[in-house]
């Protein structure tokens, strides 16, 4: 059987098998990562080959995607704004693998991994007895991405010294390496992200106006995962799958009531902490069907996110303008999913009889028997709730 889609299709592959839309199927996503075609082709699928894929449907998702088809066919520097988690370096290997330099190399340079004494090495260079410690000559990241793309994370963690310095590089394409007296040329595209505001650093003094116009040609704010909760449901399938098979565990789906509160979850971690917790959850599952227990690798792991009300109910948070009746049927599957199926405790909770809780049941599993053919949400990245449709 064929693999879903990993990013929903925005338009269909034309009659000579170009793509304008953004849609990954089974044999882009396992291009090389030299591959030709159409920009779209080598976006997604040299990205994927390389880190993982793009996933997303959501409006926001589709808009970034836009943006960076557009400036990956150029040389102009970009600027990639985001919380932390949320993907940023994939964003900027999609430009590389896209843009005129895919062939030539994608050097990374990661800000607060490398020491403040040490940066100026690491951007430049540095000869042989330049400073202590300088045993041999060593090229920096301005070399090693020559004719090819720099990617520099966390741009803002850089000193304003070196800042100068940096702007001096990208005005005149000329550095000296730490310790040198030969100029040296560099024919780079610059690629930059950072999790702080470009400007409000300019504005608190921390962050060089001028050096800012020059890395931000093109700034790419990536949202929040909280801002494209839609995607939740692609990106879940797509970290289940992953994790199944790195640990050999026949994981077919995921209890839908365990889908609905991952949705409504805050996030703060962004996607790498949604990948941290289906990993966690994939690891300490005991059925094929993941559910809510399966999420509690930290103590109460919903209770901690949404604590309880104070009858013990579950505080459920719908969202906007959901019927009154879908927002009562969520509420009373969260609490029988809290007591694990005790409809007397459930009916306690929710300060009704057992017999008005076995009412509402008995509706809703014949409404079920149209609009949920399936209590799982199986890997076909749909979730469908009554009213509505993710798919």
């Amino acid at each position: 059987m064929d693999e879903p889609p990993l990013l929903t299709p925005r338009s269909v592959t034309d009659a000579e098998g170009r793509m304008d839309g953004f849609a990954v199927t089974r044999e882009i996503k396992h291009l090389p990562a030299e591959c030709g075609g159409s920009p779209f082709t080598r976006l997604l699928g040299a990205q994927a080959a390389r880190s993982g894929p793009i996933i997303g449907r959501s409006k926001t998702m589709l808009d970034v995607l836009s943006v960076v088809t557009k400036v990956a066919a150029s040389n102009a520097s970009v600027c990639i704004v985001g919380e932390s988690g949320t993907g940023k370096e994939l964003i900027a290997r999609a430009i590389h693998c896209s843009g005129p330099r895919r062939d030539r190399p994608l050097v990374t340079l990661d800000c607060p991994a490398v020491p403040d004494g040490l940066m100026e090495s690491h951007l430049f260079g540095h000869v042989r007895g330049a400073f202590t410690g300088a045993v041999d000559h060593r090229e920096g990241v301005f070399a090693l991405a020559h004719t090819g793309t720099l990617f520099v994370d966390e741009l803002c963690e850089i000193g304003l010294p070196l800042q100068a310095k940096l702007l001096r590089v990208l005005q005149s394409r000329e550095f000296f390496k730490v310790g040198g007296t030969k100029p040296l040329c560099t024919d780079i595209r610059l690629v930059t992200a950072t999790n702080k505001d470009p400007k409000r650093e300019v504005e608190r003094g921390t962050f060089r106006e001028d050096l800012y116009y020059r890395i931000a040609v093109v700034v790419i704010k990536v949202p929040p995962l909280r801002e494209r909760k839609e995607d939740i449901p692609l990106m879940v399938e797509h970290f289940l799958r992953k994790f199944s098979t790195a640990y050999t565990k026949p994981i077919r789906g995921i209890d839908r009531s365990a889908m609905v509160r991952l949705m409504e979850l805050p996030w703060p971690g962004n996607v790498r902490q949604l990948e941290n917790v289906i990993e966690q959850a994939v690891v300490m599952a005991e059925r094929d069907i993941l559910g809510e227990r399966d999420f509690m690798g930290e103590p109460d792991f919903f209770a901690k996110e949404f604590p309880a009300k104070g009858n013990g109910a579950p505080a459920v948070q719908p969202e906007a303008r959901q019927p009154l009746h879908e927002v009562e049927r969520l509420y009373i599957f969260d609490t029988l999913q809290r007591v694990r199926g005790n409809r007397t405790e459930a009916a306690r909770l929710l300060g009704i009889s057992l017999r008005c809780l076995q009412y509402k049941l008995k509706a809703y599993r014949e409404d079920e028997l149209v609009a949920f053919p399936s209590t799982v949400v199986p890997f076909d990245g749909s979730l469908k709730v009554r009213g509505s449709a993710m798919s």
